[in-house]
């Protein structure tokens, strides 16, 4: 572990004070080589950084810790607060968690920003493609919230804030405008998920009237990810919600060429990480064969973020003269159409030895930085008055619907009428039809036919008379109004 020391510079002839501190974790499987491979164009070009080494993933899985991440990384990330990392392989089986996910979540790196830009005709891909995927990065169901209810079902929260929805919108919205974008499209499901993507589709709606100048318009997630992949050049910024967001940008990298040229940026108020968005891909780990370019490119906008605007379009301009010049590693190359076909550190002195070149065909990169005001604090909501009006008790159970309706009713809930039962989201009382296929796990509605006051005394009381009559209780959500407006939905068919 290298831990941050103001005098230590690892560029001969230049004073520590400065460069700017970064932390690096090479990662696993090919993790070493890339990053080997990207410090070196690094260092050529003269970018003014001081690395600090942490090791997190497979090592700290192999020493038991769950987590991946050890506590003396911590102390380096909370340092520089910047990261560039390489791939990181999480252990198959129960009981380890993602590096990426832990890291982004702990770090509050809400934004992850991944351009998908074609290189064509250099590189197979859809010409003139260039879509900026602005994905939700901490909600969603990378939540991680996960229960086994009975012997059939297993559970994932799917957990969406207010805040979190404006914020990615937000800071959408606001990359656009900072970067000359015209226009941003918003993605989800709300279709069907009412209150969840329906909060983030209405949330991006009313961000968009704060930026009148850019277009804006939403789409249903499934016929979005396939336009994208037929029609990409319709698409300028797109901002989603962070499952979509991952299917999304893994496809549309693949259709800008490679997803080994895809870059990431995960971004927040007070920390940054960069790492490429493919694999470990231990499968060819240690024979040269790798490509170092989605990090590299990664490294590009880990340089534009701090600021080293002019070494991020050195960097940039020579990798792009380098695939011009046909120079490629073995994913994109083509034969006849590629001049000749080179390893991980080959790749890498070849785009050294073009750095001060400009691409003669592709367009010349220029940045600037984004401003800080795309991590501007998003306001709290207007409170709203919230009432308990019933509960949902989830139950384990191998009656039929009427059956187990019968038995629930006997439980003499004056005050919680049962109101509907359903299966798998599907309503199979009162009046359920015979061809639905039901499972050992019931959502059983208990809400207030009234105005009367319910109270979570009144719920514990039912749940103890379901528990005395032999009624198997797995899970309960209280149903509560916002305002008079229901904030649960309805039962499929209800």
């Amino acid at each position: 572990m290298t831990a941050i020391n103001p005098a230590r510079s690892d560029q001969p002839g230049r004073p520590a004070a400065s460069l700017t501190p970064v932390a690096v974790a090479a990662g696993d499987g090919i993790g070493p080589e890339i990053l080997a491979a990207t410090r070196t164009i690094l260092d050529a070009a003269g970018a003014p950084l001081d690395y600090h080494a942490i090791v997190v993933g497979e090592q700290a899985y192999l020493q038991g810790l769950t987590s991946g991440v050890p506590d003396a990384a911590w102390d380096v990330l909370r340092r520089t607060g910047v990261l560039l990392k390489g791939p990181i392989t999480t252990p198959k089986g129960g009981g380890w968690k993602s590096v990426n996910v832990t890291l982004r979540k702990t770090l509050g790196l809400f934004a992850n920003v991944r351009p998908c830009v074609s290189y064509a005709p250099f590189v197979q891909g859809v010409p003139g493609m260039d879509v900026v995927v602005v994905r939700e990065n901490e909600e969603d169901l990378y939540a991680g919230i996960e229960h086994r209810q009975t012997q059939e079902v297993v559970q994932c929260l799917k957990i969406v804030s207010r805040t979190g929805c404006a914020r990615i919108a937000r800071y959408a919205f606001a990359y656009a405008r900072a970067h000359g974008r015209k226009k941003v499209t918003s993605v989800a499901k709300d279709n069907i998920m009412k209150l969840t993507d329906g909060l983030f589709a209405r949330t991006c709606a009313e961000v968009a009237k704060e930026y009148p100048e850019i277009a804006y318009e939403h789409q249903i997630v499934d016929i979005g990810t396939a336009r994208v992949a037929v029609r990409p050049k319709d698409y300028d910024v797109i901002v989603t919600m962070n499952l979509y967001g991952d299917i999304l940008s893994d496809v549309a990298a693949e259709v800008a060429g490679s997803i080994g040229l895809a870059p990431s940026a995960n971004i927040g108020a007070k920390a940054a990480m960069f790492e490429a968005i493919h694999g470990s891909a231990p499968d060819i780990a240690g024979k040269d064969l790798a490509n170092p370019s989605g990090l590299l490119l990664s490294a590009v906008q880990m340089l534009v973020h701090l600021g080293h605007t002019d070494v991020a379009a050195r960097i940039q301009n020579a990798w792009l003269r380098t695939l011009e010049d046909g120079v490629h590693t073995a994913e994109v190359f083509r034969a006849g159409a590629s001049a000749r076909k080179v390893g991980t550190r080959a790749f890498a002195d070849a785009v050294c030895e073009r750095l001060g070149q400009l691409p003669q065909r592709l367009p010349a990169a220029a940045f600037r930085p984004t401003p800080a005001s795309t991590l501007a604090p998003v306001a709290a909501p207007a409170p709203q008055h919230k009432e308990l009006v019933g509960v949902d008790v989830f139950v384990q159970s191998d009656l039929t619907p009427d059956a187990l309706a019968a038995r629930l009713r006997s439980l003499g809930a004056t005050k919680l009428p049962l109101e509907m039962i359903s299966n798998r989201g599907v309503k199979v009382w009162p009046n359920g039809q015979p061809e639905t296929w039901c499972t050992d796990h019931w959502r059983c509605r208990y809400r207030r036919t009234d105005k009367q006051p319910i109270t979570f005394a009144d719920v514990l009381a039912l749940l103890a008379a379901a528990h005395g009559h032999g009624v198997e209780v797995v899970k309960t959500e209280q149903l509560y109004e916002f305002d008079g407006a229901p904030g649960f939905s309805l039962g499929q068919g209800q």
